[in-house]
């Protein structure tokens, strides 16, 4: 079935033993990761968790229906995550939908596939399962979001607070929550004890992720100026700043300059295609710039690298910043290299 926003995470904070399959499909997966965590809370902070991913259910798909009706060995709840799913758990989907029986439930994220794929049919069609399109969200929703997550953690936010936390963060949800539950450490704010969450607070303990600062670092990238990117991370990492939200400006960066290419290499002229994206005019001669260098197959990778990095920093346990600074300081030397 189809949920709306509301439904999916209310369902999600109280699973119930109707809905076998959360499926969480759409380019947003910083959303769909925040909300499969909402999926942990309420199993419980001794619940034991199985990961799956998309290429271990093509190789076995009757390993989902088996997880999802095992028996936890620490007698605790138990839940499984499917990461980076797509038409090849097909197959899988269908046998946990169709078992006889379950009882842990699944929530599966699915970034890479449209609403016309097959597993989301498989879930909008299926009474047992639940299927929610996740988007960036737009400047206004995204405020809500701030004010809602905020305010489950007994924060009470001045005015203008929620947009500079959407503005500070990227958007990012997951930088947000990080953000949130900071602030509300620093206000011992909590549902029971509501505290007032002003500009002073995010002054002394929020992120410093100004739109200048990441910006040069993306240009460092862009153009192979591998020495001042190490200069630029650095200081981003002395600001305490999440990867993330310049990981996705980085990926905005090199999908613009994708389409750009292609329809150059279709035969239009570089002039109009920058006019037609809206290159800033003194921005001009560099973009044309970076357009050379950087060949269809060198964006292709870049995109996928820069995405990749992104996974492995919102993985559990993962090792931070340093994943995301290897991707971009790779993408710079080979830049350099071609120069």
């Amino acid at each position: 079935m189809k949920a709306s926003a509301a439904q999916i995470r209310a369902a999600l904070a109280k699973p119930g033993p109707d809905i076998r399959l959360y499926l969480l499909h759409g380019p947003d997966e910083a959303g769909a990761a925040d909300l499969a965590r909402t999926l942990g809370k309420a199993m419980g902070p001794d619940a034991e968790r199985v990961d799956l991913d998309g290429a271990q259910l093509k190789g076995d798909p009757s390993r989902l229906a088996d997880e999802a009706a095992a028996m936890s060995l620490f007698a605790t709840a138990r839940h499984v995550r499917v990461t980076t799913a797509g038409e090849e758990s097909l197959e899988a989907f269908t046998t946990l939908l169709n078992a006889d029986r379950a009882g842990n439930p699944v929530v599966a994220i699915a970034p890479s596939v449209k609403t016309s794929a097959k597993i989301v049919k498989l879930a909008l069609e299926s009474p047992r399962a639940m299927a929610f399109a996740c988007y960036a969200p737009t400047a206004a929703d995204a405020e809500r979001l701030a004010a809602t997550m905020a305010g489950d953690q007994g924060l009470r936010l001045a005015g203008g607070v929620a947009r500079r936390l959407v503005e500070t963060t990227g958007g990012d949800r997951a930088v947000m929550a990080r953000e949130i539950d900071k602030l509300a450490l620093y206000l011992d704010a909590s549902a029971e004890r509501p505290q007032d969450l002003e500009h002073a607070a995010l002054d002394a303990v929020g992120a410093d992720l100004g739109d200048a600062e990441m910006t040069r670092a993306i240009d460092a990238v862009i153009e192979g100026r591998v020495a001042d990117l190490g200069t630029e991370l650095a200081l981003l990492q002395q600001a305490g700043t999440s990867p993330i939200p310049w990981l996705r400006q980085l990926v905005r960066r090199l999908v613009t300059l994708a389409d750009m290419r292609g329809e150059i290499d279709r035969g239009e002229a570089v002039d109009v295609v920058m006019k037609r994206h809206r290159v800033f005019f003194r921005e001009e001669a560099q973009t044309a710039k970076s357009l050379r260098r950087w060949s269809p197959t060198m964006l292709s990778t870049a995109i996928a690298r820069v995405r990749a990095a992104e996974r492995a920093i919102m993985a559990s346990g993962n090792a931070g910043s340093v994943v995301a600074e290897a991707a971009v300081v790779a993408l710079s030397q080979a830049i350099a290299r071609r120069n």
